[in-house]
């Protein structure tokens, strides 16, 4: 009677200091609150970084001031706003759902909420390839080996169509169609489960063709493992097979730091430098708002012949 009476009582009265299981159980309970894949990957990574960080030294509770502290230790390490307020926001969500679940004084979880994100001041210095870089990171692969085909297929589509590392492993011969005389991959979901149609330009169709012929693929996913050996092993590849690859192609070129993103970046802004429509680029990227499209840009401002040069309202000579 009295231990059920004491469990009763620390039910009544939730934790302000969480151990390990009890982060651990609402970290699950917030990826399951997640339908998209890219969200659940990057919340979860956040939240594995602050309980490293929360649990390595002791502290009297998870509330406001420890999570400014939490801020503060982000800040120093020079991380982009856009990756703080992802670390914050994901911090948030653990401790509204140790709320929810009894763990965590709701006091204290409504503290943590109030926690403001820091601010995105200027342009975020990305990393875009030239047209020559891009050129160049496509035929680093050797094409005389198996492995190499398939790395060019992969690098001609990541760059020339802006796909995502999950997008791509998880791309099936059945997206492939021809609409309107042009082949394109329809119908292909993406972040938060939205649905697209991405042109693929001849060329990349070739590449494609080049792999598929090679490794004997009539159906499923485009993309598989390929062993030392040359041999083609399995139904798909790994999403950390795709950094890899591009990882290594770019040391090749002599680029130290490129990320499979940043080829979704550079399409983005060849897409634009060749003059095409920024709508037709958000259509492309499936982006939901036009500002993150311009985001992906980079655009930087140009003082020789600048926009406001020839308006049409400069004195004649």
């Amino acid at each position: 009677m009295k231990h059920k009476s004491r469990s009763l009582k620390e039910h009544k009265h939730p934790k302000t200091r969480l151990r390990l299981p009890d982060l651990e159980f609402s970290k699950t309970a917030v990826l399951n609150s997640l339908s998209s894949v890219d969200g659940q990957r990057g919340y979860g990574h956040a939240i594995d970084e602050f309980v490293d960080w929360y649990c390595s030294e002791p502290r009297l509770a998870l509330n406001r001031t420890v999570i400014l502290r939490y801020r503060s230790y982000l800040e120093a390490r020079l991380l982009a706003p856009g990756t703080i307020n992802l670390h914050l926001g994901a911090v948030r969500r653990l401790a509204c759902e140790a709320a929810d679940s009894g763990l965590l004084s709701s006091d204290l979880a409504a503290g943590i909420r109030r926690v403001k994100g820091v601010r995105n001041l200027g342009v975020r210095l990305g990393n875009w390839l030239t047209v020559e870089q891009s050129l160049a990171l496509c035929r680093a692969p050797d094409g005389n080996k198996l492995k190499g085909k398939r790395d060019h297929a992969l690098l001609a589509l990541l760059l020339a169509c802006g796909l995502r590392r999950h997008e791509a492993v998880g791309l099936r011969l059945e997206h492939l169609e021809q609409r309107e005389e042009h082949w394109a991959i329809v119908d292909l979901k993406g972040k938060a489960g939205h649905v697209r149609t991405i042109p693929v330009p001849g060329w990349v169709m070739e590449e494609l063709r080049v792999w598929l012929n090679a490794a004997g693929i009539e159906r499923g996913k485009i993309f598989r493992r390929v062993t030392k050996m040359g041999r083609v092993l399995g139904e798909s590849m790994t999403e950390k097979a795709v950094w890899h690859i591009v990882k290594d192609s770019a040391k090749t070129i002599g680029v130290e730091k490129l990320a499979p993103h940043d080829l979704r970046r550079t399409c983005a802004r060849l897409c634009h430098s060749a003059g095409e429509e920024l709508e037709q680029i958000q259509f492309l990227l499936g982006h939901v708002s036009i500002q993150t499209t311009e985001r992906y840009l980079g655009c930087k401002q140009r003082i020789r012949s600048a926009v406001n040069d020839q308006i049409g309202i400069e004195p004649r000579a």
